[in-house]
């Protein structure tokens, strides 16, 4: 499978343009995908410099990405098509947020997909998070005066 994987706010905490600290278990994960034979392209807003940053980043860390911002390697990002041929992409910035590494290692390895709504095999009652429309209706309601 070739997942793109985001940098900041998914390997790392969101400081942009500095790198934050790690993500447990992100890299971690990501190298055992790896292991599995998954292709791993890095798919950040980061350019020039500040990618080459992220790109070290991971390396120090033993996380060699196939290719950065392109399909492959040798592509000219000049002239190639700015959308990524891969079958995953794993960024924090999904409808409902990220689920922690462990969920999503199993969900690849199972073939699962992910439903922040429903208690299953991955999270336990206590881990399950409301998503950001639920949330964002609890608000309004509150500062309209209404209880719960």
């Amino acid at each position: 499978m070739i997942i793109a994987v985001d940098f900041d706010g998914t390997i790392v905490e969101h400081e942009y343009p500095r790198i934050g600290r790690e993500i447990p278990f992100a890299i971690e994960t990501l190298k055992k995908l790896q292991k599995e034979f998954h292709t791993l392209i890095l798919w950040t807003v980061r350019e020039g410099k500040l990618l080459e940053d992220a790109v070290k980043y991971c390396e120090s860390k033993g996380l060699i990405f196939h290719a950065a911002n392109k399909n492959y390697p040798e592509e000219d990002v000049s002239t190639a098509a700015r959308k990524l041929n891969a079958d995953l992409f794993i960024d924090d910035r999904n409808l409902g947020g990220i689920p922690d590494w462990g969920v999503i290692y199993q969900m690849i390895k199972e073939g699962k997909d992910y439903n922040p709504n429903v208690i299953n095999d991955y999270e336990s009652p206590q881990r399950t998070k409301k998503n950001f429309f639920i949330r964002l209706g609890e608000a309004m309601d509150k500062a309209q005066g209404k209880r719960y």
